[in-house]
């Protein structure tokens, strides 16, 4: 079955390592860096957690 729709880009999944990737290159940090603002925020949002790392 094929997926439906468009993915949401606004959020991080975590248990994907490519998206993990993405995230840390594109903010200049580590992907533990990127899972620690995951846990520290309690949020997937993209933005959120980038305003957090930045701050």
């Amino acid at each position: 079955m094929a997926k439906q729709g468009q993915s949401d880009r606004k959020k991080v999944n975590s248990s994907q390592d490519y998206e993990l990737s993405h995230v840390a290159a594109k903010m200049g940090v580590s992907i533990q860096q990127v899972v620690g603002a995951k846990r520290a925020t309690g949020s997937n949002d993209r933005t959120v957690m980038e305003k957090y790392i930045s701050d």
